[in-house]
């Protein structure tokens, strides 16, 4: 194992957005197995300490892989494109109006079954984007584009866990 290796590579993958999660849990438990510090204890504490860099380096990758918007965000950054949501947070008016529709709409909602209907359409909302990054990823590679679609995205995931939040006050 490389520990300079990117994820895609420390994990054997293709660096691609579209990734079979079962597959990624199997490898990531195997490379685990591979790198755990217990099976390092007759060579030593240095040898150990190797062992839990590679733990913690495996642990990363696999959080960044697993998730699909952190594993876009990754994706873009490989090639150039780095995401930087902290400091560029300029959207389209479109999607800007859209999000001012949700937060009313979530604001205004009397019940549980309003906020529900809400957090059915900004999934669907969600998944469409998702799609769309996929395509632009593996597809057109077109980080450029795709990094305007996963701020985006991550606009509405910061939506969703505040919709959540909503949601477990009618529970």
């Amino acid at each position: 194992m490389n520990l300079q290796a990117d994820d895609f590579e420390l994990f054997g993958l293709n660096r691609q957005f579209a990734q079979d999660r079962a597959s990624l849990d199997d490898r990531w438990k195997a490379l685990q197995r591979e790198a755990h510090p217990d099976k390092f204890a007759a060579q030593g504490a240095a040898a150990q300490r190797v062992a839990m860099q590679w733990s913690v380096r495996i642990n990363e990758a696999y959080q960044r892989l697993k998730d699909p918007l952190k594993r876009a965000a990754y994706l873009c950054e490989l090639a150039g494109f780095p995401v930087n949501a902290h400091s560029n947070t300029a959207m389209p008016a479109a999607f800007l109006m859209q999000q001012m529709e949700w937060r009313e709409a979530m604001d205004d909602a009397d019940g549980a079954d309003a906020l529900e209907s809400l957090a059915d359409a900004v999934q669907a909302s969600m998944k469409k984007l998702l799609q769309q990054c996929a395509s632009l990823l593996d597809e057109q590679h077109d980080f450029a584009a795709a990094v305007g679609t996963i701020r985006a995205l991550m606009f509405i995931e910061k939506f969703t866990q505040d919709l959540n939040q909503r949601l477990d006050q009618f529970a």
